[in-house]
């Protein structure tokens, strides 16, 4: 039998963690992809959000079970190299292409294809801020210098894509491809 003082620490190691990561998940921007969810040909059980005002050290990048509420897969991601603000921690984001600047709102997760980077997602911005994304090319991708671990280091920059680390894309195949339907993401700030 574990001493109580080990239970207790356990449990509050355990919950501290656990509320660390759903307060990186707001709950109104889950509520928010539940809403636009509903009554359309979406994965309704599952959506991807990025959390950009996170370090990009952290993790800020969400495979999200809707049904049962948990993270089911949390990784770093990187933004756009213009999205930078001069002697700021702050982020700027745009729609227009040659900004190399991430967009926010949400995109469909389209069709996969081998490029450049390997593996790759469309991403089809559905919302005026990120409706240019085809365009612009815009796809989620790895990339050799996104980490797998945090670190107080930022990630390295992309031209407006979400990059991961090549384990993290390679997870997140695995829910992309198994869904029968287009799986949301979801970007904010």
């Amino acid at each position: 039998m574990m001493p109580k003082i080990i239970v207790f620490f356990l449990l509050f190691f355990f919950c501290s963690f656990k509320s660390q990561s759903i307060s990186n998940l707001p709950e109104s921007r889950i509520s928010e992809v539940k809403a636009f969810l509903k009554n359309k040909n979406y994965n309704q059980d599952l959506a991807v959000f990025i959390n950009f005002k996170i370090h990009s050290g952290k993790y800020r990048y969400f495979v999200y079970d809707l049904k049962n509420k948990k993270i089911l897969q949390q990784a770093i991601v990187s933004h756009g190299s213009g999205s930078v603000i001069k002697n700021s921690d702050a982020l700027s984001f745009s729609n227009i292409e040659g900004s190399y600047q991430s967009s926010l709102g949400k995109y469909e997760i389209k069709e996969t294809y081998v490029g450049k980077f390997g593996k790759s997602y469309r991403l089809n911005g559905l919302d005026i801020s990120n409706n240019n994304a085809m365009k612009r090319a815009i796809v989620i991708h790895s990339y050799s210098c996104i980490s797998d671990k945090e670190s107080q280091e930022s990630a390295c920059l992309s031209l407006g894509c979400p990059m991961l680390s090549f384990n993290a894309l390679k997870q997140t195949a695995n829910f992309i491809d198994s869904s029968k339907q287009p799986v949301i993401l979801y970007a904010f700030y």
